[in-house]
């Protein structure tokens, strides 16, 4: 798996980005509504993402997770044992990253955001997995087992089938912002 991670990063490092045509003038802004729908679907393909916290060292920290699926506004749920490196990363610095690679159509989804730290019993039983009981001990839900809510500030997209091309001068990819989260 990490090695197709690391050829991922190369791929993308070495190569302008899919959609990139250096002849094809950019089309107008899509609407809104049109990228996110076509988001959720390469989200969907995808199903695991890497996120990407800052290590206490200040470098980016990746690792693969299981989301679930986004909810509305593109809100996105993780969970984790509340020991992980990534859980210690968001509570110093809420700033995360989650990318979504859809390799079989060569689409990808960046999502920047804010992560907040949810104990609420409540919102955890509500996202449970019952193939998640060998991971936890705890089987009421409690305190070997937390989630992380992503709220979303930007929205990144490429998918040639979505008709969503990065610029073919500058190579930025299709943007959807939102509001500042608190």
């Amino acid at each position: 798996m990490a090695a197709r991670i690391v050829a991922f990063v190369l791929l993308v490092a070495a190569s302008p980005p899919w959609g990139a045509r250096a002849n094809t003038p950019q089309a107008a802004t899509p609407e809104r509504s049109r990228v996110i729908a076509a988001a959720r679907e390469v989200i969907q393909k995808a199903r695991y993402c890497t996120m990407v916290t800052m290590g206490g060292d200040g470098h980016p920290q990746a690792r693969m997770v299981d989301p679930f699926p986004p909810e509305e506004e593109l809100t996105v749920w993780i969970a984790t044992n509340p020991l992980t490196r990534k859980v210690r990363e968001v509570g110093k610095d809420r700033r995360v990253t989650l990318l979504y690679f859809d390799p079989a159509a060569r689409a990808y989804v960046t999502l920047l955001g804010r992560a907040d730290l949810v104990r609420d019993r409540g919102e955890k039983a509500k996202r449970w997995k019952e193939e998640w009981t060998g991971f936890y001990k705890d089987d009421n839900r409690g305190d070997d087992y937390l989630l992380i809510r992503v709220r979303p500030l930007r929205l990144e997209v490429v998918s040639e089938a979505h008709g969503l091309t990065s610029d073919p001068k500058t190579w930025q990819p299709v943007i959807v912002e939102w509001r500042a989260v608190p």
